[in-house]
């Protein structure tokens, strides 16, 4: 198969760089165009949902970080184009494969750590990616950190 939009979803930890790179070079590979996306989840949502104070002030500040970071990200891949990185609010697969539908995306590439076990096998964001997805999926092997 041949791809033609390669959609990255990013947490903006170095980790991503590999896949960053991965997509990269498939898409160099097949003459795809990609692209970046970072969602920013509510912070309701961590707390579930029943948090008695205004997180708004927080929430646009974690935002306009995240802006900085994926921006520092692009920096990094001479041939990402700034239109070809997204930032946004919501729910990640909700909001990941509303992209990847929106913008036509063939593929979408996610970072696995590739933990044991049938439920640990991708991670609980690369494997909501598969649920519900307009396209393919490419879980990219994120090397685990040794500690000594």
């Amino acid at each position: 198969m041949t791809y033609q939009h390669i959609l990255v979803a990013v947490d903006l930890t170095d980790e991503c760089d590999p896949v960053i790179g991965s997509a990269q070079r498939l898409a160099e590979a097949v003459g795809a165009r990609f692209s970046l996306i970072h969602v920013v989840e509510p912070m309701a949502m961590a707390f579930g949902g029943d948090v008695p104070m205004d997180l708004s002030t927080l929430q646009k500040q974690q935002y306009d970080q995240a802006g900085e970071r994926l921006n520092a990200f692009a920096a990094r891949y001479p041939t990402l184009d700034v239109k070809d990185c997204h930032l946004t609010y919501g729910q990640p697969r909700q909001e990941i494969h509303r992209l990847a539908a929106e913008q036509k995306c063939d593929l979408i590439v996610v970072g696995s750590h590739g933990r044991h076990g049938l439920a640990l096998l991708l991670g609980s964001t690369a494997n909501d990616m598969l649920h519900g997805a307009p396209c393919d999926v490419l879980a990219v092997k994120i090397a685990s950190k040794k500690t000594s």
